[in-house]
């Protein structure tokens, strides 16, 4: 990864999903100084969305987090990058994965489907440094390093980060997503970073898999999964508190981190991210 990538992206952006998202949404972020916002929710192949948040603001990078490799074929998603990189240079980071078994009847054999998917982009002249990779288990960390600009893990805690950084190696970016709740009330806060992670996140392989890499057991997954785990996947308390946790996935190795803010039913995120703003440095 260049330096001016990690530069144009900072230590913090947004993680959101698509179907959430409006042009004024990431208005609103670029003005409170959040670098980057990535778009969750498998946003399709041909990255409508993306023009329209690079249209409505002037520095912003908007990255894919991510693009489904079942659902959109690499040409189209090639395409869709060229154009986005004619309008917008340097300002479009492509996201791609390959989602759950759950979802997907055609899944199978994820690692090499992914390998042969980003062949497939790198002959359409998406350059490698502009595609990072959906990365839990070292070996497509190791693919994301290898033939990419990176990764972007979903669902983990400071420790995964840490792990992350060992198989990447110095170069590769790292940007990991964390789930933040701003509540002092604690019970309140853990209820609602429970329902995020109990549905639909515990009920996938690939996720579960993960944390029982990263030492949770069958209890701590069970029943909505324990406080521990809710504690280390969601950061919660008063801003300055889900600031200083955000900062362990930096001190363990992240460049970057993408902050997904959880909020009750449809409520207004930006006043939370105005909160969070100062506490970041923004």
């Amino acid at each position: 990864m260049t330096a001016q990538l990690r530069d144009q992206l900072g230590p913090y952006g947004v993680w959101r999903g698509a179907w959430q998202t409006t042009p004024d949404i990431a208005a609103g972020l670029e003005h409170l100084g959040y670098s980057a916002l990535w778009l969750g929710g498998s946003p399709g192949g041909d990255l409508a969305i993306v023009d329209q948040l690079l249209d409505a603001t002037s520095t912003l990078i908007v990255g894919t987090s991510i693009v489904n490799i079942w659902k959109d074929a690499a040409p189209l998603v090639a395409a869709s990058f060229a154009r986005i990189q004619a309008r917008h240079p340097d300002r479009f980071i492509l996201g791609v994965g390959t989602g759950h078994p759950e979802a997907t009847p055609q899944y199978a054999s994820p690692y090499d489907a992914l390998s042969t998917y980003v062949e497939r982009l790198l002959e359409g002249s998406v350059p490698a440094e502009r595609v990072v990779l959906a990365a839990l288990g070292p070996k497509v960390l190791r693919l994301a390093g290898d033939r990419t600009g990176g990764a972007i893990p979903y669902l983990v805690p400071p420790e995964h980060t840490r792990r992350a950084r060992e198989i990447l190696g110095p170069g590769p970016l790292l940007a990991p997503e964390h789930k933040v709740v701003v509540d002092t009330d604690t019970e309140r806060a853990r209820n609602l970073g429970r329902r995020r992670v109990q549905t639909p996140y515990l009920g996938l392989v690939n996720y579960t898999s993960n944390l029982r890499r990263l030492g949770f057991t069958d209890e701590d997954l069970a029943g909505g999964g324990s406080d521990r785990l809710v504690d280390a996947l969601v950061a919660h308390g008063s801003a300055e508190q889900v600031a200083a946790q955000l900062r362990e996935h930096l001190d363990a190795g992240a460049d970057h981190v993408c902050i997904q803010l959880l909020t009750d039913s449809d409520a207004d995120p930006m006043p939370g991210f105005q909160a969070l703003a100062p506490t970041l440095g923004l």
